[in-house]
């Protein structure tokens, strides 16, 4: 496979795994929506209205989603993206397409690409101008539990199984964090996407963003600390969340963010049509190039793996 699949396929899986990285926080000044930043809501209420939100997201399994992404230079070169299509976060599936300047940069021809996970594997289509340096074959397909289990290590099985669960955006958890939020506050009502909509934040620590991390639960005590403390030293010490939750209960809006030594990442994400079937089905295997498999021919012919 040419440079331009191997950056395009880099990039996607970058874009989709930052979704992962900075579920939960949000830079903001947290000042309110309204005239004079008062909190309109009590504590009890508040509490109240996420934690219905998050019983009514979680039983509603999937939703459309749209989003947008903005990384910062230090990241992949920065760029933008923006992502539309059907989650589902029980089971956890999704189909989307995904646009921008991040990967018109990486070459191939195509600023846009459409992207499935099912069953723990993430499917990558990368185009037909791409497909002539793969057999004719345009899906790129990447199996996480299969290089896992090939390593022979479980824990690291077990770790990259769930790193690839957690980039399926599930705004049910989000939510639930929201609920252990210290300094939950109540910022106004506002309108989004046409609705009528509450508007939430709280604030995390990092270290309770690491203790909600379940693909985490392989680690160590000390190696968590230590990711803790690496994390810490590259700026990152606190995550917000911010949330709209329309007046049936679900949320509308969540935008989130990150501050690093590489910049801050900045994503928005709407939802709709809750509780809409999210049928996702994988690419047919004569059309599929197993990106695992791919390596290990080359590693195989080169003399390593």
């Amino acid at each position: 496979m040419n440079v331009p699949v191997w950056k395009r396929a880099g990039v996607a899986v970058t874009a989709v795994a930052v979704v992962t990285g900075v579920a939960g926080c949000q830079d903001g000044d947290g000042k309110a929506a309204g005239a004079d930043g008062a909190q309109t809501q009590s504590l009890g209420d508040i509490t109240k209205v996420i934690r219905a939100a998050y019983e009514k997201t979680s039983a509603a399994k999937s939703a459309k989603i749209r989003m947008t992404m903005a990384l910062p230079a230090g990241l992949e070169g920065g760029g933008t993206m923006e992502m539309t299509g059907v989650q589902g976060w029980d089971p956890a599936v999704m189909d989307i397409t995904v646009k921008g300047s991040m990967l018109g940069a990486a070459g191939g021809g195509s600023d846009t690409m459409r992207m499935i996970m099912l069953d723990n594997v993430m499917y990558m289509d990368m185009g037909a101008e791409q497909a002539a340096e793969m057999d004719g074959k345009r899906w790129l397909k990447l199996d996480m539990r299969a290089a896992g289990e090939a390593s022979g290590d479980k824990s690291l099985s077990k770790s990259m199984t769930g790193g690839l669960e957690n980039m399926n955006q599930d705004p049910a958890k989000q939510l639930a964090l929201l609920l252990d939020s210290p300094n939950l506050k109540h910022l106004g009502a506002e309108k989004v996407d046409g609705a009528q909509a509450q508007h939430y934040k709280g604030t995390l620590t990092l270290e309770q963003m690491v203790a909600a991390n379940k693909s985490l639960d392989v680690l160590s005590e000390k190696e968590r600390a230590d990711l803790v403390e690496s994390a810490k030293k590259s700026g990152i010490t606190a995550y917000d969340t911010e949330v709209w939750v329309r007046e049936d209960g679900y949320p509308a809006r969540m935008d989130v963010g990150m501050k690093s030594a590489q910049g801050t990442v900045k994503m928005g994400m709407h939802f709709s049509d809750y509780g809409a079937q999210a049928t996702v089905q994988a690419p047919p295997a004569k059309d599929t190039v197993d990106l695992f498999e791919k390596l290990k021919g080359l590693g195989a012919g080169g003399g390593q793996a």
